[in-house]
């Protein structure tokens, strides 16, 4: 890992943290810098501008949410086990002491009328998770309606359990993706 990658991984990371705790618009350039305890002049260097580092975050959240459901579907041998378990990776999510809902839907909520490539980058994110499901879906049998019912159950688990601070959200959906599998 050159310096250059170092440097950028450590301020990508501190800006995730204080953007996920405080909001996207209440974090400004010089508490990440300190955060990261790197020179503005060298913050800059790295990300020209704060919609190239929010951008980083997003693809950082982006791997994170990926390397998630992939591992949480490691052990499951059918599609249907495959499926469940994203609601599995759910509860361990919701459970972390830091979790605050959904990082793509809270920088949605904060910055999608002023901020065209938040919207974008929002929008293809959830439509990746839409079509690994519908992979799923169609792997165990189901039909599309089935897919898009299961991926809203796991979106608004994210928001209900970020809104009520507790993980019971991720065992309600689950249990209702397993009424869903089981009459289809």
């Amino acid at each position: 890992m050159t310096d250059d990658t170092a440097t950028r991984s450590k301020v990508v990371e501190a800006a995730d943290r204080l953007f996920y705790a405080r909001g996207i618009q209440a974090v400004g350039m010089d508490a990440v810098r300190t955060a990261a305890a790197v020179s503005l002049k060298r913050l800059y260097a790295l990300f020209p501008s704060k919609d190239a580092l929010i951008a980083a975050v997003l693809q950082r959240r982006r791997d994170q949410w990926n390397s998630g459901i992939a591992a949480s579907a490691e052990r499951a041998e059918t599609a249907r086990e495959k499926i469940l378990a994203i609601f599995d990776f759910l509860d361990s999510w919701f459970r972390e002491p830091d979790f605050n809902g959904c990082a793509f839907i809270n920088a949605y909520g904060e910055l999608h009328d002023g901020n065209p490539n938040v919207s974008r980058t929002v929008r293809e994110q959830k439509a990746a998770f839409q079509r690994h499901v519908g992979d799923l879906v169609r792997e165990f049998g189901g039909t599309e309606t089935l897919a898009a019912q299961i991926a809203i159950l796991a979106e608004g688990a994210q928001t209900t359990a970020a809104i009520s601070g507790g993980p019971e959200a991720a065992a309600q959906a689950r249990a209702a993706v397993e009424v869903l599998l089981a009459a289809s």
